[in-house]
């Protein structure tokens, strides 16, 4: 991924505040509390909200970003709190996970580069055991009209870095989906989600 793109997220993962928050997003943790804990992969981590929620569930968690500076933070989350999680800063290619390797993956806010997150899906899929849950929130195409009343809400305003319904059925065609739907909801996430926002959510499992 580009030094742009790096630096963008570093730049704002290096002030003191955490940009969206400590606590876990909503949705994850209903979700996480339906399944028993195993081995997790969180993508485009940030700054350890969510992946910290696991660990104190039970989870083995793993998690990777292409900030330094999430990962940063995420640790001193960790220390805070005497919770351990295997956090790794890269690109999901020159990372070492193996294929099967995980039980689950939560997929929060994870907005790519429109060129690539349809071939990252993908290859996060093949990180997925047969059975293995996908736990997915993420702006829709819709709310590309709710960042420009307000921009405090936050997510990309690229349209194609936003997803649909279709999207999410091409790239996840080997799942039973137990949840997918476009949603309205309100965010209330540290610095940069606050507000009304549209979303899809997706629960699938691998066949």
């Amino acid at each position: 991924m580009s030094n742009i793109w790096t630096d963008r997220w570093n730049e704002r993962y290096s002030n003191e505040a955490y940009a969206y928050g400590q606590d876990p997003n909503d949705f994850l943790k209903q979700e996480l509390k339906k399944i028993s804990p195993a081995k997790i992969l969180f993508p485009a981590e940030g700054e350890g909200r969510n992946a910290l929620f696991a660990a104190s569930l039970g989870w083995e968690v793993s998690a990777f970003d292409i900030a330094q500076e999430g990962k940063n933070k995420a640790m001193k989350l960790a220390q805070e709190r005497g919770l351990k999680i295997d956090y790794q800063v890269g690109n999901l290619s020159e990372l070492n996970y193996e294929p099967a390797q995980f039980d689950a993956i939560a997929l929060i806010y994870a907005h790519f580069p429109a060129a690539i997150k349809s071939d990252l899906h993908i290859a996060l899929s093949k990180l997925l055991k047969p059975g293995g849950v996908i736990v997915f929130e993420a702006f829709s195409k819709s709310h590309i009209e709710y960042n420009s009343k307000n921009e405090k809400v936050g997510g990309p305003k690229e349209l194609d870095m936003l997803f649909s319904i279709e999207e999410i059925k091409n790239d996840f065609p080997e799942y039973t989906m137990a949840l997918l739907e476009e949603k309205e909801i309100e965010l209330q996430e540290g610095l940069f989600h606050n507000g009304t926002g549209s979303v899809i959510r997706f629960v699938g499992r691998k066949k």
